[in-house]
């Protein structure tokens, strides 16, 4: 990013990751007997039902192909295809911005430009590669000339997005500029105030971190020193690490 800093720092102490993750379920249940001469079972009792688990590659693949079909808002118009999300889909560290530009909307996938080469080297800066992260944007489909997302287009696309977050299920959320952050948090604040902070996302409470768009440090290049406090914030907090103790 142009910042010395960037160079990840080897801590003298290892610091343990913790997921944020639900128990599983008990799955152990015991259908009661009826004794008589029939010896018919009983049926079970509500609290006795265990659901059937979830084929999350088939909500996976239902969303896909809901988003690739989506006419909810008149961007499908003009868009080539809507880029849906890459990345692992058991990933701990989920990214977020704003809306595919050309390049995106031509090759299907987010953060692929020149903002996309600078979002790998803040990626690389928290010791993950690329494809140990989910990336997905607010909007699966291009406005126009990149202009800003309009209230009705945010409206019918983040659903889609929120679903991505509650299949993942990751550990920390990084919303990289003000649409992303402001949508998640359902906040007017600026980016400059929300950033510097931890917040939490949803019903889970999935910390998340807000920080400047990669294009808008392409064109403000001096922000990137905030930017690297951002992900240094991110980090400890993914970590569990104390403010004052090693970080990256």
């Amino acid at each position: 990013m142009g910042v010395r800093v960037w160079t990840r720092r080897v801590a003298h102490e290892a610091v343990a990751a913790a997921a944020i993750t639900a128990a599983p379920p008990d799955h152990t249940t015991v259908t009661p007997m009826v004794v008589g001469p029939a010896a018919v079972p009983a049926p079970p009792s509500p609290a006795a039902v265990v659901a059937a688990p979830i084929d999350t590659a088939a909500q996976w693949e239902a969303l896909i192909q809901t988003v690739a079909t989506c006419t909810a808002c008149p961007l499908h118009k003009t868009r080539t295809q809507g880029v849906f999300g890459v990345g692992d889909r058991a990933a701990r560290w989920f990214i977020v911005g704003e809306a595919p530009g050309e390049e995106e909307d031509l090759q299907g996938e987010p953060f692929v430009g020149r903002a996309g080469q600078l979002l790998d080297k803040m990626i690389k800066a928290l010791g993950l590669r690329r494809e140990e992260v989910y990336i997905g944007n607010i909007l699966k489909s291009r406005p126009p000339g990149n202009r800003t997302p309009a209230p009705m287009e945010v409206a019918a696309c983040l659903p889609y997005l929120k679903q991505q977050i509650e299949l993942v299920r990751p550990s920390i959320i990084l919303a990289a500029g003000s649409v992303a952050a402001q949508n998640l948090l359902a906040s007017t604040a600026s980016i400059g105030s929300l950033r510097g902070r931890v917040h939490r996302y949803g019903p889970s409470r999935i910390p998340l971190v807000a920080t400047y768009h990669p294009s808008y440090l392409l064109r403000s290049p001096s922000e990137k020193r905030k930017a690297w406090d951002d992900l240094r914030l991110a980090w400890r907090i993914f970590h569990r690490a104390p403010p004052d103790g090693k970080d990256l």
